[in-house]
């Protein structure tokens, strides 16, 4: 996940608040909340907080995918 955009779209996608992301992901709800800013994102994040981030949508059946130019939020409904 390389934008804020993407972190916001990802939780939308598994319908999770940012309260519940940031319980899954071990994270305070105003880290969440810096991640899904523009103006600081998810690459201003430490990478433990990155790891931390990842696992939680990996959990929720959330992946990103970069490739040909497009990053892509996708969500695996089975998960």
């Amino acid at each position: 996940m390389k934008t804020a955009a993407m972190v916001k779209a990802g939780r939308e996608l598994a319908g999770w608040s940012q309260a519940e992301l940031a319980e899954k992901a071990g994270l305070s709800v105003p880290t969440i909340q810096r991640m899904e800013n523009s103006q600081f994102g998810p690459l201003r994040s430490s990478g433990a907080n990155l790891e931390k981030l990842r696992a939680a949508f990996a959990a929720g059946g959330v992946t990103f995918v970069s490739s040909d130019g497009r990053d892509c939020v996708c969500l695996d409904r089975g998960a």
